[in-house]
């Protein structure tokens, strides 16, 4: 491609052509707007609910003293967080439509918000009771923590998942995560699991709220069966369940580039998993060591039914290990999940724009998004030409559906934040973007590369006037 000097900003402001019926959202994978609200709501409420049992338990009345003031206010704090911490993990088990409604990205970044939330809380109330049990006795806080933890039901257990939460927070710090192998902080993650049913049960064996509210304990017990439910259903028995009924093993797979492969992979009856062109699963190559830990890989392919295929790039040992993979191998997944597919088009045209590995989606949903010539857009971010993995399939797609296509190659533009190359150094971002795809805003735009340059790509797609909710992104954090 070829960038010129100087472009606007914005597109001329005109009205979208509607989108055709045969065009709009279709299928399971599409869930009404109203859910995400009362996903909202239905959060909010189990938090009001808990500040109603504290208070009908006498909380407010307790803040008249010092010493059970301090110790009301622990209560609250260690039930509020105990609230959050399981709807932390509601929002990571996988529940169908809350994947459908928020997608990967945002439920990634609302799991962590609530997470750190639930932990300071966490800590907020050990301080607190701790401090509210010793002005009342007259002991040293600390000789009154180490009473409460060994001589009160359930403190040691809870102390002990205590400790394995502060290890999956220490290692959730994007400091700290940049420093571990995927492999190395998805196991120790899985520790959360094991902190929140060791630091709950203490809550029915010493809270003041289980001890004298018989409508606190139902509700409690409601919460805690919803959450372990809703692990065991959709984490643990519905993935079983699919993998074992599809039987899904390899086909082949083909080398991309140097460091990019494909795997393709048929089973049974795979039309009934109902999966969308540009979402993703989580899949475990049944290979020997290390087949335990999932990697979350889009599909590449528009499914058909009879085969799923993956194009991964070299990042780690789960995605190196897939080169050496064997026809036959028999392959374990969770999923469908997120919400970068067809499903999310709201508007006729569409600007799919991908870096690196990121096109392995962005090719998938060029083949099956519905149009006409002139409708989509891919551009295509990479380094040098023989980097670009899928060149040959891309191509021919574009041909066939009239789709334009655009190469943005070379380095990275040094000292600057931005999804472009040197070669456009003298453009803004939104400038080159607004050359590329002059009508972009009235388009839905799909992004999906490394997280700079699709922050940098989303800033740019703003620029151009497209609005943030017709900007749709995957990004495989963690």
């Amino acid at each position: 491609m070829t960038l010129l000097a100087d472009s606007p900003t914005s597109a001329p402001v005109t009205h979208p052509r509607p989108v055709p019926a045969a065009f709009r959202p279709q299928g399971r994978a599409h869930v009404p707007g109203w859910w995400r609200d009362a996903i909202g709501v239905a959060t909010w409420t189990s938090m009001l609910v808990v500040v109603a049992l504290w208070v009908a338990g006498g909380g407010v009345q307790a803040l008249a003293g010092w010493a059970p003031g301090v110790t009301s206010v622990g209560r609250l704090t260690g039930l509020v967080s105990a609230d959050l911490l399981l709807v932390q993990v509601l929002l990571m088990a996988r529940i169908p439509v809350v994947e459908r409604v928020y997608g990967q990205d945002e439920l990634v970044a609302r799991h962590r918000l609530v997470g750190f939330w639930s932990f300071w809380l966490m800590v907020a109330h050990v301080v607190a009771v701790s401090i509210g049990y010793a002005a009342s006795a007259g002991l040293n806080p600390f000789v009154q923590f180490w009473e409460l933890v060994v001589d009160y039901p359930g403190m040691l257990l809870g102390l002990a998942g205590t400790l394995l939460l502060v290890l999956v927070v220490a290692t959730s710090i994007r400091w700290a995560r940049r420093t571990l192998r995927y492999e190395s902080w998805h196991l120790l993650h899985l520790y959360a699991y094991l902190g929140v049913g060791l630091a709950l049960p203490h809550q029915l064996w010493t809270g003041q709220e289980f001890l004298t509210n018989p409508v606190a304990t139902v509700y409690w017990w409601t919460l805690w069966a919803a959450a372990a439910g809703s692990i065991l259903i959709w984490r643990v028995a519905l993935p079983l369940y699919r993998s074992l009924t599809h039987d899904l093993r390899v086909e082949k797979v083909v080398r991309e580039t140097p460091d990019i492969v494909s795997v393709t992979m048929r089973g049974r009856g795979l039309d009934r998993l109902d999966p969308v062109a540009g979402q993703f699963f989580n899949w475990r190559f049944l290979t020997g060591p290390g087949w335990m830990r999932a990697h979350p890989y889009s599909i590449s392919a528009a499914p058909d039914g009879l085969s799923l295929r993956v194009t991964v790039k070299d990042l780690g040992d789960g995605s190196h290990a897939l080169a050496a993979v064997k026809p036959g191998t028999r392959v374990w997944f969770e999923g469908p999940y997120g919400r970068l597919h067809t499903g999310v088009r709201t508007r006729r045209k569409v600007v799919l724009m991908a870096s690196g590995i990121g096109i392995s989606p962005m090719r998938a949903l060029l083949e099956a998004l519905p149009q006409e010539p002139g409708d989509v857009t891919l551009i295509y971010r990479a380094r040098r030409e023989a980097d670009l993995a899928l060149k040959a399939e891309i191509e021919s797609l574009a041909a066939k559906s009239g789709a334009r296509l655009f190469y943005v190659l070379g380095r990275r533009i040094a000292g600057r934040d931005t999804w472009l190359p040197e070669t456009a150094a003298g453009l803004s971002d939104a400038q080159a973007l607004h050359q590329l795809v002059p009508d972009i805003a009235q388009a839905d735009v799909f992004l999906c590369g490394a997280t700079a340059w699709m922050d940098a790509a989303t800033a740019a797609a703003i620029g151009c006037g497209v609005p943030a909710d017709h900007i749709h992104t995957e990004r495989f954090s963690w």
